[in-house]
């Protein structure tokens, strides 16, 4: 019988059920990428999740009516038993399955085991933070743009273009590959190209050259998505970038954040109740002795408190107060602005930006 006691007591507390679970199977990785918000890779010993606790943990997320997986790192493909965990989890009863890679370590026995998953819900999302070496290696070391290009060769001569997701932090210096990159998952037949803005936190916040990209340039990104029609027809056929989306966006937020929809578990197995929102104080430990839905039941009332700092947090903003945007953005990212400053009650850091656009909008 399908467990019910876990999805009751979230309600109960205001929360919507967990949908998409974030796990991180690893801390190993292959780099030590200068913007990586979680210190992957490096010289520490690495923290492999057990094939048979992740097993178990799937299993009881896809009980509880979790609809996808999403499977990172570190990097995914440090993980011993990276390809049987995505076997399991196909026969979880998911309908999502995405896999979070920088794509380097690809083999063509496992390219081949992908293909024949032949799972619809499976999504290969591949890191690539530049249309050239210049500027992706600059981030990911010399020799990853070519280490990554060749992954995604592999995959595509697999039939499996159409999984591929590129996904692209944007920062300062590689904001204008963003044409070339839309370019060259279309030549790829790749299905989409996805891209965020760096949170300044993890390896980002030492003061490092990775830095997000300023006001001026997504006007300039706006500006040439009016005037040029190629590049606008590839952003609809296959892109999505927020900046873009912001100026046509007229939804209306109400609820602010709902905690534990997207939740995201370490390797070390403390679980934080967003993808984004990684702040011990509001975070629990253990989740894999404990077991999810035990886990999920302790902490609805911690993350209850959080989802009403989320929607109160709009009222208590001054950079609310006059922004054209506000009823869209509803304060910004909470998560993104602990990251970024360490406080809930703080504009996320992309505020002035979306502020700029919003204003730009309305002088359309």
């Amino acid at each position: 019988m399908r467990p019910i006691q876990p999805i009751e007591t979230l309600r109960q507390f205001g929360l919507k059920p967990p949908r998409i679970l974030t796990v991180a199977i690893t801390d190993a990785c292959n780099l030590v990428c200068n913007h990586c918000w979680v210190e992957a890779g490096g010289l520490k010993v690495p923290t492999h999740v057990p094939e048979r606790l992740l097993e178990r943990m799937i299993t009881e997320f896809a009980a509880l009516g979790g609809e996808g997986l999403r499977v990172t790192g570190g990097e995914p493909l440090c993980h011993p038993a990276w390809l049987n965990i995505l076997r399991f989890s196909r026969t979880a009863g998911l309908r999502t399955l995405i896999l979070q890679t920088n794509g380097m370590l690809f083999t063509d026995e496992q390219v081949s085991a992908l293909q024949e998953l032949d799972f619809p819900g499976l999504s290969i999302e591949i890191s690539l933070d530049g249309a050239t070496a210049l500027t992706h290696d600059l981030v990911r070391g010399a020799g990853a743009f070519a280490g990554t290009l060749n992954g995604i060769l592999k995959l595509v001569q697999e039939g499996l273009a159409g999984r591929i997701s590129l996904f692209m932090t944007e920062m300062r210096h590689n904001l204008g590959d963003i044409p070339a990159l839309l370019e060259f998952a279309e030549s790829m037949g790749i299905g989409s190209f996805v891209s965020g803005a760096l949170v300044r936190c993890g390896r980002a916040s030492d003061g490092n050259s990775m830095v997000p990209p300023d006001s001026d340039q997504y006007l300039r990104l706006l500006d040439y998505y009016d005037s040029n029609v190629r590049f606008r027809e590839l952003y609809r056929k296959i892109g999505t970038i927020a900046a873009i989306e912001w100026r046509t966006d007229n939804s209306v937020s109400h609820e602010g954040c709902s905690f534990i929809e997207n939740p995201y578990i370490t390797p070390s197995g403390r679980i934080y109740p967003c993808l984004l929102c990684h702040t011990d104080e509001y975070s629990l430990t253990g989740v894999y002795e404990k077991g999810l839905a035990a886990t999920l039941i302790e902490g609805a009332p911690l993350w209850s408190s959080l989802h009403r700092i989320s929607r109160d947090r709009t009222d208590a903003l001054s950079e609310c107060r006059d922004c054209p945007g506000m009823p869209c953005c509803a304060g910004g990212c909470m998560g993104r602005a602990w990251g970024s400053c360490g406080n809930f009650f703080a504009a996320d850091d992309r505020c002035e930006v979306r502020r700029t656009i919003y204003q730009n909008r309305q002088l359309c």
